[in-house]
């Protein structure tokens, strides 16, 4: 019987996704995926467009940099490979999604797939809520700890709602099947009562309908937006909010000490509420108080491999007597500083940049979100390490949208369709 290939690389997809939001092993996804990607390359030989490969040298040249400060100060080479292998994980979600995109062959299809895998996300989602939560608790936290964070099924959301926006027809032609599915993934995105859902739910929607291409009319909408942040942040400090609340309380204390949570860096080690309120600014002072005693660090970075040491044992990990030291921070841009020096920091922002930047180069469908998808990582970067999130699905929609963006560009400039030829 012989084998569709589009079919297989459809399934193969699906698999990826669900092992990267359902499987904790990051050495077994990192394995799967990087097998797939080599077997691909091996089997389907393709070509790689010059384009892409300049889109994601900053990338590249992180990678590269993390090395300097493992042979500087000759870290252990378990968690340096560990450590590479972190910092390879976008390059090859990218890659993935390029390659995936390209054998697949059609935008429609593909989107379809990353929406039917979003939906069965979401499915899987609401039985573990409904099955396994204490309702009568009323408590956020609860629900919050079964599951997190899902940007996959709120990019479908997205790309159902939108899709005729930019293309003109529906991404589902029967009008029953799109308002389920988008019932079912709006009802799971609400809840995961996620605050950085919520950010990126606002900053998908401002970039569809242009308002982060810098205009006077641009900046009058943001001004009002961040107007209206402050007005709820000024509301929030003018009331009580208990922090050991339920239900909105709860989700409205966390919105409240979202800011300090990152950035408050004085902090009693020995107040564990306050400690755990503002957990990623303790992790990022310890980083910063390690590189002190070595200020190159800031130049070289600690290397592939280096730890931060906490000064007590944190009850995190699987480990019961906790952890004293650990290799990830929530905070990725002193996550970022600390592996691998200033010129991988100032790389990954210039890589943002120039993902940002697609919008103003064409605005379609694929620019619009490529921009977008960079804006949410500058974004959630500051919270959960962004594109370098060990349980990140974005990445390979990225590399997606990339490719269908670089197709777009050779037609435009060549007025050929057949992108198999576009090497540069």
């Amino acid at each position: 019987m012989k084998i569709n290939k589009v079919n297989f690389y459809k399934t193969l997809l699906t698999i990826i996704l669900l092992l990267q939001i359902y499987l904790p092993s990051f050495k077994v996804n990192i394995f799967f995926q990087l097998t797939v990607l080599l077997s691909y390359i091996f089997f389907e030989k393709p070509k790689i467009s010059s384009r892409l490969l300049k889109n994601i040298l900053p990338l590249f040249i992180i990678l590269f940099l993390g090395f300097i400060g493992t042979l500087l100060f000759s870290r252990p080479l378990d968690l340096a490979i560990k450590d590479f292998f972190h910092f390879l994980k976008p390059i090859q979600g990218i890659l993935i999604g390029y390659f995936f995109y390209k054998v697949i062959d059609n935008q429609k299809e593909f989107l379809q797939t990353i929406v039917k895998v979003a939906l069965i996300s979401a499915i899987i989602h609401l039985l573990i809520v409904f099955l396994f939560t204490d309702f009568t608790s009323g408590s956020i936290h609860i629900i919050r700890s079964l599951t997190r964070d899902n940007f996959l099924e709120l990019l479908a959301v997205f790309f159902i709602i939108y899709y005729p926006f930019f293309l003109h027809e529906e991404l589902f032609q029967s009008k029953i099947k799109k308002r389920l599915i988008l019932s079912v993934l709006i009802f799971s995105c609400i809840l995961y009562f996620s605050r950085t859902m919520m950010v990126a739910s606002i900053i998908f929607l401002v970039s569809i309908y242009g308002y982060t291409i810098i205009t006077f009319r641009s900046i009058k909408i943001i001004s009002v937006v961040v107007g209206f942040i402050i007005l709820l942040y000024i509301y929030l400090f003018s009331v009580n909010i208990n922090r050991e609340g339920s239900g909105l309380e709860a989700f409205l204390y966390k919105i409240k000490i979202a800011p300090a949570e990152i950035f408050e860096t004085r902090i009693d080690r020995e107040n564990h509420q306050e400690l755990w309120d503002h957990w990623r600014g303790y992790e990022a002072v310890r980083a910063f108080a390690l590189m002190n005693k070595e200020p190159i660090t800031y130049v070289t970075g600690t290397g592939f491999g280096s730890l931060v040491n906490l000064k007590f044992l944190a009850p995190l990990g699987q480990d019961e007597k906790g952890m004293k030291y650990i290799s990830e921070l929530h905070n990725g841009y002193p996550y970022i500083l600390y592996k691998s020096g200033l010129f991988a920091l100032i790389s990954y922002l210039f890589f943002l940049f120039m993902m940002y930047k697609k919008i103003y180069k064409n605005f379609t469908f694929e620019g619009v979100f490529i921009s977008a998808l960079a804006l949410f990582y500058f974004f959630s970067t500051l919270t959960i390490t962004g594109i370098y999130n060990t349980n990140d699905t974005l990445a390979i929609i990225l590399g997606a949208l990339l490719c269908g963006f670089i197709q777009q560009i050779y037609k435009l400039k060549h007025d050929k369709v057949d992108f198999s030829e576009a090497t540069d």
